[in-house]
């Protein structure tokens, strides 16, 4: 045995674990006020920076949380003021439907009912001008794709949310073929002498029928204006007119190739081919042409961005002019320019960079309803509309249901925005929120059951060393035995 005095390494090595342990003490003593076994980057640097960035995805999805119900508080006000828009487009229908009742109107009825319907749009352009969420306008058309164009013949539709906006320079439209209706040509003339033996004709389309046999007292102008009422009567879309040589002509009212008729006539040549035969009309073209360069879909007179196009995607022109010589040259004729500005709402719903989701809002004013739909009465748009003749109420008439379905359109795009995209997002988002929370617990939060057993053998520990730095010190003492 060894005795010294200048160096006690006994109570050295009890003061190290005296500290060691005193140290293990106070990190378990952290851990369990705070709840975290990471506190700060010692703690497990790795750990760490996987738990920030768990964080900030939460931080992000909580957020994404709180903008995606906000969008549907947007979305169910737009819905609201278009649910009124559409009772009011209703309520002018049916007195469009009275005002067509000629046989009983007189002409203060029928002003009655332009007085209503003319206060009526006065109230759709106030909703659209007038609704809002916070200081956001949503129908005044702010909130859409919006477009203008050059060319007289040309005329701006609609643009999605995937249309570019196309700056200064406009997108340049091209045009390969026009559009045409579909038609059927007698290749013999009607005669008085047909007439007054009892020429049949039958015209079929949409699934109805009218066949109109021609009486003794007719003559050929009045058995093809009679045959010209029946179909009108029975709602038939095609019109039949003489030409100069008394030869009947039959065409279909809308344009492209998707519509069609089917004629007959008692006597070959006159309408069909065959004596009592079913002939088919030559179907009609659909506009064809491209968008600043890009593929284009026609569909009657209207020409559409088709999808994936860089540019164009979801842009839709009417081209209504006539090109010289019907089909254009393989390039194209430049019939003018579309400009569109893209102010389409854009949502953030995700936790990350780029996952954002986007509407348009269309202008649901008089002005902006109803517009390029072929009638008699030549309305422009629904703000034209004119129920003091029969034929102006019939006309718009036709005009009021073009709008109750473009409202009716916008609705279901916006039902389908909120619950499909917004809503269907919102429970992805939640559960992402508690299972990622989840996953950041087991990272981050300290199991306390486990760490209180640490703490307490910790404790133990320190009092033991502190025990010990105390029995160290006083093994010198013992040194005093020999200088006595």
């Amino acid at each position: 045995m060894t005795l010294r005095i200048n160096h006690n390494t006994d109570a050295i090595n009890a003061h190290r674990s005296l500290q060691n342990n005193d140290h293990q003490l106070g990190k378990s003593l952290e851990k369990l006020s705070s709840g975290l076994k990471i506190n700060r980057g010692a703690d497990g640097p790795a750990t760490l920076v996987i738990s920030e960035q768990m964080r900030a995805q939460l931080a992000g999805l909580n957020q994404a949380v709180r903008n995606s119900e906000t969008a549907i508080s947007m979305v169910q006000t737009t819905e609201g003021a278009l649910n009124t828009v559409n009772s009011m487009l209703i309520s002018m229908r049916q007195l469009a439907i009275h005002a067509g009742n000629e046989g009983v109107n007189d002409q203060v009825m029928l002003q009655a009912d332009q007085q209503e319907i003319s206060n009526t749009l006065a109230s759709l352009d106030r909703i659209s001008k007038q609704t809002q969420f916070g200081n956001r306008r949503l129908l005044d058309g702010s909130n859409g794709a919006n477009g203008a164009v050059t060319g007289k013949a040309l005329e701006f539709v609609r643009a999605s949310i995937k249309t570019n906006d196309s700056a200064g320079s406009g997108f340049q439209v091209n045009i390969t073929q026009n559009a045409t209706r579909a038609n059927l040509e007698g290749s013999v003339a009607l005669t008085n002498e047909m007439v007054k033996a009892g020429e049949t004709f039958t015209v079929i389309e949409g699934g109805r029928s009218v066949t109109y046999e021609a009486k003794a007292e007719d003559n050929v102008q009045t058995s093809v204006q009679n045959l010209q009422n029946a179909i009108e009567q029975a709602g038939l879309r095609v019109t039949v007119s003489l030409n100069e040589g008394n030869t009947l002509n039959v065409i279909h009212s809308d344009y492209g190739s998707k519509h069609e008729f089917q004629v007959s006539s008692s006597t070959a040549g006159v309408l069909s081919q065959v004596s009592g035969a079913i002939e088919s009309s030559q179907r009609g073209f659909d506009v064809a042409g491209t968008i600043n360069g890009e593929a284009a879909k026609g569909a009657g007179r209207l020409l559409s961005g088709v999808t994936g196009t860089k540019n164009v995607d979801g842009l839709v022109v009417r081209y209504s002019g006539d090109l010289s010589e019907g089909i254009a040259n393989d390039t194209g004729t430049d019939v003018g320019s579309v400009f569109v500005a893209q102010n389409s709402l854009t949502f953030q719903v995700g936790a990350n960079q780029g996952q954002t989701v986007g509407i348009s809002l269309l202008n649901t004013s008089g002005t902006q309803l109803a517009r390029g739909i072929i009638n008699k009465s030549n309305f422009e748009k629904l703000s034209d509309i004119n129920v003091m003749t029969a034929q102006s109420a019939q006309d718009s008439l036709t005009l009021i249901d073009a709008a109750v379905d473009e409202v009716t359109k916008i609705r279901a795009d916006l039902g389908a925005f909120q619950k499909n995209t917004l809503e269907g997002g919102l429970s992805n988002l939640r559960i992402a929120e508690e299972n990622l929370t989840a996953a950041e617990s087991v990272i981050r939060d300290v199991d306390m059951a486990a760490e209180m057993a640490i703490f307490t053998r910790n404790q133990i520990m320190t009092e033991s060393a502190t025990a010990m730095l105390a029995q160290a010190n006083q093994s010198p003492k013992s040194i005093l035995q020999l200088l006595g």
